[in-house]
């Protein structure tokens, strides 16, 4: 009987152990989970923001270079693709689209000087600019805790955790270029015109 007795005391122990620690595994995986959706939306903000400025910044250009229609128009379809996309997948694949729309933008800004006068167009630079770098952090900080949160679901027991509970790999995240990638350069600073050599005046020849 007290055999028995003994019995049931250590599996009620080793059952309370295996649900605390089940419990908990699952209550971090639900912690990572938020932190994945917080930086998602930090970084659809940017996303959202850089969309915005595009409109005034091809109206800019246009006036300047009439001619490059193939550019605006898949600046503009880019565009509308990401603002109607609806997951991050769909999100990051149409940002990819518009990140090149807008690096054939800004190559063929280099054969119109006259920009670089143009009061709204610098203004529009820095904003540009400056969102450019608000992306390219924000997405690696939502690239670092997706793999944080696919890393603890995959680990061993915490994948039986997953499985049970519902948490499944995110594979929405931003993928590298051949190579390292990096946010697009923005540079409207066209080659000044550099000042004439100046020639020494040469001395009065003597009497």
């Amino acid at each position: 009987m007290k055999v028995g007795i003994i019995i049931v005391v250590i599996l009620l122990i080793l059952a309370l152990i295996l649900g605390s620690g089940f419990v908990s595994r699952r209550n971090q995986m639900a912690v990572k989970r938020e932190a994945v959706n917080a930086a998602w939306s930090q970084v659809d903000v940017v996303l959202q923001r850089r969309a915005d400025l595009i409109p005034n910044l091809v109206a800019t250009v246009k006036g300047f270079a009439v001619h490059e229609e193939q550019v605006f128009s898949e600046i503009a379809q880019a565009r509308s693709a990401l603002i109607g996309a609806r997951t991050p997948a769909d999100k990051i694949a149409a940002n990819g689209a518009l990140d090149s729309a807008l690096s054939r933008l800004l190559v063929i800004t280099e054969n119109y000087p006259q920009l670089k006068s143009n009061e709204n167009f610098l203004r529009l630079q820095d904003e540009l600019a400056g969102t450019e770098n608000r992306i390219a952090v924000e997405r690696r900080r939502y690239n670092d805790v997706v793999q944080d949160y696919n890393t603890y679901i995959s680990l061993f027991p915490n994948s039986l955790v997953a499985g049970m509970s519902g948490f499944t790999r995110n594979d929405a995240y931003f993928k590298a270029d051949a190579g390292a990638r990096t946010a697009p350069t923005v540079n409207f600073d066209f080659n000044k015109s550099q000042a004439p050599a100046t020639t020494p005046t040469p001395a009065p020849a003597k009497p």
